[in-house]
């Protein structure tokens, strides 16, 4: 199993990405995408996505917070 499938990633507009992390298991990165909502939701502006890589190398968003409109 690729132990860098699932990507997390946390942003903001003054920072630009500010922290990264990736897991083999998806569940773990879901478990992770929930905490970090947890942990950073009150940084203004904060976006937090779950992603993992196609084939093609360019990473399909499978969650985030906020849900955009």
């Amino acid at each position: 199993m690729d132990d860098q499938r699932y990507h997390l990633t946390l942003t903001t507009p003054a920072n630009g990405t500010v922290m990264n992390g990736w897991w083999a298991s998806r569940a773990t990165a879901q478990r992770k995408f929930t905490s970090w909502i947890g942990s950073y939701s009150a940084i203004p502006g904060a976006r937090i996505t779950l992603a993992e890589p196609l084939d093609d190398g360019v990473e399909q968003e499978l969650q985030s917070w906020p849900e955009e409109a």
